[in-house]
């Protein structure tokens, strides 16, 4: 059984600043709960219905059995799914290295199944850097968790003023345009730096004005734009393969 002071902390975790303040995100369902558990990130505690307790016998973090009616209490999902986990947020202690790989540079990216999915990208791809602008949706809102399946376990993540990000001079800055190189023709790289912007707005200054190599997709339909996450995926993988 819960209490109610449970069920109120674990929903307070659905706020930023609650999340911050703990230093803790929440992830629901058993195939992230099963990352998580195999992963690197320390789990605080687990909820969980006796179906899910019954498959997972062995594990050894702390663990409170729940009805599907407490677990419908504490759950953002329409239709909760056995297991809510509380798990502590990968904090980083060092500023992330540009060269020698492709980093992700992402400016105002606010809606979460967006960065989920790019997130699911990186990792997808073999990025594992991912640098968001301050106005960027968290990554550990849990619309953001759960899109990404797991890859958020595998994929560093820092916010940064880009007003003030001071970026190496020696490194290639590809930016997503309207206007720039056919992206299909685009040679395989090793070192850059990507930059995506919001749909509606872009690629904004100051970061603009540091891409060296503008880059687009070209398309033969009438669509005004393409979506973050699927451009992201598309201009990765001619980077990463090559033409």
């Amino acid at each position: 059984m819960m209490t109610k002071n449970e069920i109120k902390y674990i929903q307070s975790l659905y706020h930023k600043k609650q999340r911050d303040e703990e230093q803790v995100f929440i992830a629901e369902g058993p195939k992230l709960a099963e990352e998580l558990l195999n992963g690197q990130i320390e789990v605080k505690h687990i909820y969980a219905t006796e179906k899910w307790l019954a498959k997972n016998s062995s594990v050894k973090e702390a663990v409170t059995g729940i009805s599907m009616i407490e677990l419908s209490r504490i759950s953002q999902l329409q239709s909760p799914n056995e297991v809510l986990l509380i798990a502590k947020q990968k904090i980083q202690t060092h500023e992330p290295v540009l060269t020698g790989k492709l980093t992700i540079a992402l400016d105002g990216i606010q809606d979460p199944g967006n960065m989920g999915t790019i997130i699911r990208i990186a990792n997808w791809f073999g990025v594992d850097q991912l640098i968001c602008s301050s106005d960027c949706v968290d990554i550990y809102n849990y619309k953001v968790v759960q899109s990404t399946m797991g890859s958020i376990l595998r994929v560093n993540c820092w916010y940064k003023d880009f007003e003030a990000w001071n970026l190496p001079g020696e490194i290639a800055v590809y930016g997503a345009l309207l206007h720039g190189r056919n992206i299909y023709t685009a040679e395989r790289v090793k070192e850059a730096l990507l930059v995506i912007g919001n749909e509606s707005k872009g690629i904004r200054e100051p970061i603009l004005s540091k891409i060296t190599f503008p880059v687009t997709i070209p398309g033969t339909g009438k669509a005004e734009s393409l979506n973050a996450a699927v451009a992201t995926g598309i201009i990765v993988g001619c980077l990463v393969n090559g033409h």
